[in-house]
């Protein structure tokens, strides 16, 4: 495993991180999600990722439960906050209470004192971003979470939120976007902001859950206990994708073209990347003794209603994580080259 810094910030992380986005306390028992994190520990993966949503909070707990007795210091945890994680009015949102409310929740469910990074899940338009910011400087300055990240952020608000953050002598370091060679919208706008503001991008479903390593095949009936199978969301997801993919399937063929073409990154390293994210999935969980960018849309829920020091190493695959760096000038695009697939992605 290698390591690469989050943003221009200090604190390395390992550049394949551990998601448990509908897995953990859903699809997948707690004995085998617990032998997963076991597992992406014995393979060098230092970084986990979840959130306070996901599987309506109990992804936390059975990750601080898989994480309990593992020394603190050797591995960075990662969470988020914005949807619902109760009833009431004022359990979701961006406001000072709910996140206040919220790092706290997470903590115990955790098990730790602090976070690596917290995030904000989404941007929320009910709230003033100055409050929002300074509830963060608060969690920052207690200790309670070293860094500050976004998810699913547009270029415009990274801006906004990087000057607040200034200000308020905070560290946001991180967005956490969609990205894979289906889904590239944040490559107009975010991923050039973020370089010049020095943030990583985050990346999550680089697999696009799974479809891209082929293992679902349009007409075939998807593999028993995978994500496809899942009637909690991930069956939905997939099905969407299959569509993306199937349209691709016959542009790649009608126009006789290279994965290059598909994605001027494959098999070079993606821009302004600092790691992908992933989840593990239901088959490898068994085995062992993670809308668009710029469209709010909730992760099933029971009360839903980086900087500019340049990497030098070779990279195997297009989507292998990178630090922020500053890549040779880009010619214009051209349509021709690009599948014109994002307009059937999320229908």
């Amino acid at each position: 495993m290698e390591f690469r810094h989050l943003g221009r910030s200090g604190l390395l992380i390992s550049e394949i991180s551990y998601g448990n986005w509908l897995t953990h306390g859903s699809q997948v028992e707690q004995d085998a999600a617990i032998a997963c994190v076991h597992a992406a520990l014995d393979a060098g993966i230092t970084t986990f990722d979840t959130a306070d949503v996901y599987a309506g909070t109990k992804a936390e707990s059975v990750l601080g439960e898989a994480l309990n007795g593992v020394r603190r210091e050797s591995y960075e945890l990662f969470t988020k906050v914005y949807w619902p994680t109760g009833p009431g009015k004022n359990d979701r949102g961006l406001s000072r209470k709910h996140i206040m409310e919220s790092i706290d929740a997470s903590l115990r469910r955790l098990q730790t004192d602090h976070l690596d990074l917290y995030q904000a899940h989404r941007y929320d338009f009910a709230t003033p971003l100055e409050e929002t910011m300074s509830a963060f400087a608060d969690i920052v300055h207690s200790g309670r979470a070293h860094y500050i990240g976004v998810s699913e952020w547009t270029a415009g608000q990274i801006r906004e939120a990087h000057k607040l953050a200034q200000e308020l002598r905070i560290p946001l370091v991180s967005s956490q976007p969609q990205y894979s060679m289906l889904w590239r919208v944040i490559e107009a706008e975010v991923v050039p902001t973020c370089r010049d503001l020095g943030l990583s991008q985050i990346v999550f479903s680089p697999v696009a859950q799974g479809v891209l390593t082929g293992k679902y095949k349009p007409g075939v009936a998807p593999p028993a206990g995978s994500r496809a199978t899942d009637d909690k969301g991930g069956a939905n997801m997939i099905s969407r994708w299959m569509r993306a993919t199937t349209s691709l399937h016959g542009w790649k063929n009608s126009n006789r073209s290279r994965p290059k073409q598909v994605c001027p990154w494959h098999n070079s390293r993606s821009p302004g990347c600092c790691r992908m994210k992933t989840s593990p999935p239901p088959s490898l969980a068994r085995a062992a003794p993670n809308r668009s960018p710029t469209t709010s849309r909730p992760p099933a829920s029971p009360w839903t209603t980086t900087s500019s020091r340049p990497s030098t190493r070779p990279s195997a695959t297009w989507s292998r994580a990178t630090r922020p760096s500053t890549p040779p000038p880009k010619p214009a695009p051209d349509p021709s080259a690009t599948p014109p697939i994002a307009d059937f992605l999320w229908p």
